[in-house]
Parts: structure tokens; C-alpha cells; sequence
């Protein structure tokens, strides 16, 4: 496959994404549409009540956008994406079609995980701007991120919700379903690893999930329950992304067209 041809499916699956206006407008919620909202809540009850709720902004507005955008609500977005990535053309019945043209199995799925992960940050840059104008905008007296954690706290959001992209593009790829791609993923990281990382007797055992490895190298401390060494959660991270994609492509490889 030559960069011309790759750069050409790459667009293409861009613009399928794009194209699915009912995906992006909820993309489009789960991430503006919810630092608008928190933002919004916050300054509205700090200005009721100066004297018992701290500013909006600041380190801790900061750390709320964050966990808003790498852990939670973008992390759903970057789960739809990913997930629509993945089962498009088998819900859609034109996998069939694709492959009749002669195009590697192999080339049809590897171009789908950047496409997701680009969409995905898209969602994620713009909601990190706007977050970054209330972070400062509405500070007040309190102390505002540096630079450097304005910028790292950039590539952290991009990690995690690149991780998750390319992870439900793996399921989706796997499944052929949406409806179980979405529960297994959300359920997971969103309810059944929130109740793991409470059951303190599992130990070293939750090292292995990706909330508390995420949570490892952010910018800005918050606790998730467990800590382990910056090491540990990289090769955690990278299980993650590897694991499901190759996966991903070994069952686009061998389905039945």
C-alpha cells in the first residue's frame, strides 16, 4: 500500500465519521458540552457563596477539566468513536464490498484506528481550550497552572482518550456489534473498574486496569485508590493499546466476507 493510497483511505474514514452527525453531536456533548456545563455549575455556585466555594478556576478547576476530559465524559466520547470506527462497515453490511475491491483486510482496519484517534482528539482539543479559558478566566485569587502542566496536561488527555479510541476500535472490530461494544467498554471502565479500585484486598492486582496507570503520570495529582510506578503504568497503557488492536486485526483478517 503506498502513502498515497494510505492517505486516502485514512480521509475516507474520516469523513464516514464526520458524516454520522447523530455520533458527532453526541461526541460534541460528551465533551464541550459538559466542561460548559461543570464550568458553568461552578462559577454559578461559587458566586452565590464566595465565602464557602473556591473559585472555578485555578489548580483545582484545572484538575476537574481534567478528570472531566482523560477519565470521564472524554473518555466516553473516545469510546463512541472508536466503537463506530470499528463497526461501521460490518453493521453497515459493506465489508463485503471492500474486500471484493482487493484492498488488504489488514490495510482496511489499521486505517480506521488513526481515523478514530483523530476525530477523537479534535473533540478533546477543543474541549481542553475551552476548559483552559475558565481555568484561567475565572481563577480569581488562586494559583493557575504552568505552561509545562498546561502542555502536559495536554498530552495526557490525548493519551487517554487515544487509548480508548484505538481499544474500541479493537472490540468493535471483534464484536461486529456496537450495542456490545459499548456496554463491554463502558461497563468496564466506567462502573466495574470504579468498584475494583474500592476493593482494597485485590492489591497489586488493580495495577493492571487503566484508571490508576492514567492517573499515575497525570499532571496534576488526584488519588484513584492505587499507586504504582510510573514504569508499571506505561507497560499497563501499553497492554491496553496493543492487546485489543492486534486482536482487532487478526479478526478482521479472518472474518467471513
Amino acid at each position: 500500500m503506498t502513502p498515497t493510497i494510505a492517505r486516502d483511505m485514512f480521509t475516507a474514514e474520516v469523513l464516514k465519521l464526520r458524516r454520522r452527525r447523530p455520533l458527532m453531536a453526541f461526541a460534541g456533548v460528551l465533551s464541550l458540552g459538559v466542561v460548559v456545563i461543570f464550568m458553568g455549575y461552578l462559577q454559578i455556585r461559587h458566586a452565590t457563596n464566595p465565602a464557602k466555594y473556591i473559585p472555578t478556576g485555578g489548580i483545582d478547576g484545572y484538575r476537574h477539566l481534567l478528570r472531566a476530559l482523560g477519565q470521564y465524559f472524554g473518555v466516553l466520547a473516545a469510546i463512541l468513536i472508536g466503537t463506530e470506527a470499528g463497526t461501521a462497515d460490518l453493521s453497515s453490511g459493506v465489508f463485503r464490498d471492500l474486500v471484493s475491491t482487493g484492498r488488504s483486510r489488514l490495510a482496511l482496519f489499521t486505517v480506521r484506528v488513526p481515523a478514530a484517534i483523530a476525530v477523537t482528539l479534535t473533540f478533546s482539543a477543543a474541549a481542553y481550550a475551552l476548559g483552559l479559558v475558565g481555568t484561567f478566566a475565572f481563577a480569581g485569587t488562586s494559583p493557575t497552572p504552568s505552561l509545562s502542566t498546561v502542555l502536559e496536561g495536554a498530552g495526557w488527555i490525548a493519551l487517554s482518550n487515544s487509548l480508548l479510541a484505538a481499544l474500541a476500535v479493537g472490540v468493535g472490530s471483534l464484536t461486529a456489534s456496537r450495542s456490545v461494544t459499548l456496554t463491554a467498554l463502558i461497563g468496564w471502565q466506567l462502573v466495574a473498574t470504579e468498584i475494583l479500585l474500592n476493593i482494597k484486598p485485590l492489591g497489586s492486582v488493580r495495577d493492571g486496569l487503566i484508571t490508576p496507570a492514567l492517573g499515575q503520570l497525570a499532571p496534576v495529582h488526584y488519588y484513584s485508590g492505587v499507586t504504582m510506578a510510573s514504569g508499571t503504568a506505561v507497560a499497563v497503557l501499553a497492554g491496553w493499546a496493543l492487546l485489543p488492536t492486534l486482536t482487532g486485526a487478526w479478526r478482521t483478517r479472518t472474518r467471513d466476507a
